[in-house]
């Protein structure tokens, strides 16, 4: 069977440049609306990889993304924000894009064509069983991607595809596939949109559950963020605040002392 993209399918609009601004603002939240639903589709698959990644992490496993332009962007982009969101090294979640840093600002010519060079990449960072690969490619097709899955694999490497095109070739060099399926872009081709939008939210579900069960959310609070700005120690006052009954300035010392709401909340209690 001949594998069609369907993120490289005409758009089901056309004329765009003879549209008002108001049309084409309104015609993209339409296809945008879509996005969600997708994304509830591929639940189960996530759900799968969510546990094995926890699995993982409780032995000391880390999340390493792995994709090229917008995808490889868009996984570094929820890789550095583990950190400051959960206070957790940055060793713990990774992004890797084809053509390294350079490629997060300028494309870098043929890096995605490179079979070898994403494993390779991994193995710069010691990867082994315990780790998790995600390979992002809304075409399915990325050779920089599919060449890392197949190599993890053979290394006992858990391995996950986020692709917006069914049966895609990325999905078979994965044990987990998600493709989420968005239809053709507003622009066609123009990945950037719908699947763009759509990979950012399973990174966010993925990274955000994953965190919750490795006990860096209290309540529904971010009780290990860093306290890297006068908002984020406000915000971890009040927290302190509302748990323990303190005076808002006493919360605040007690929060500066240890570095985190956890670590403030453990102390303040075993006195």
């Amino acid at each position: 069977m001949t594998f069609v993209k369907i993120s490289e399918q005409s758009s089901l609009y056309d004329n765009l440049e003879n549209k008002s601004v108001g049309e084409i603002l309104r015609d993209i939240n339409t296809e945008d609306h879509k996005v969600a639903d997708a994304v509830g589709r591929a639940i189960p698959q996530i759900e799968k990889l969510v546990e094995g990644i926890v699995e993982r992490m409780r032995r000391g496993g880390r999340i390493f993304y792995i994709g090229a332009g917008t995808s490889g962007r868009l996984g570094v982009l929820d890789a550095s924000e583990i950190p400051p969101t959960f206070g957790m090294d940055p060793s713990w979640v990774v992004g890797l894009i084809a053509g390294g840093d350079t490629a997060l600002r300028n494309p870098v010519e043929n890096a995605e064509d490179d079979t070898a060079q994403g494993w390779l990449d991994l193995k710069a960072f010691d990867i082994n069983d315990r780790d998790t690969v995600i390979g992002i490619a809304a075409s399915g097709t990325t050779p920089y991607v599919i060449g890392a899955l197949e190599e993890c694999r053979k290394h006992g490497i858990l391995t996950a595809a986020i692709t917006s095109n069914p049966d895609a070739p990325v999905s078979a060099a994965a044990d987990i596939a998600i493709e989420m399926i968005v239809g053709p872009e507003y622009v066609t081709g123009s990945s950037r949109m719908k699947s763009g939008t759509g990979q950012k939210m399973i990174c966010n579900m993925i990274t955000t559950s994953v965190m919750i069960k490795m006990g860096r959310v209290k309540g529904n609070r971010m009780v290990n963020m860093q306290l890297s700005n006068a908002k984020l120690v406000d915000r971890g006052t009040r927290m302190l605040v509302d748990e323990l009954g303190l005076a808002y300035d006493d919360a605040r010392r007690l929060l500066l002392l240890h570095g985190s709401v956890a670590e403030a909340v453990k102390h303040y209690n075993a006195r």
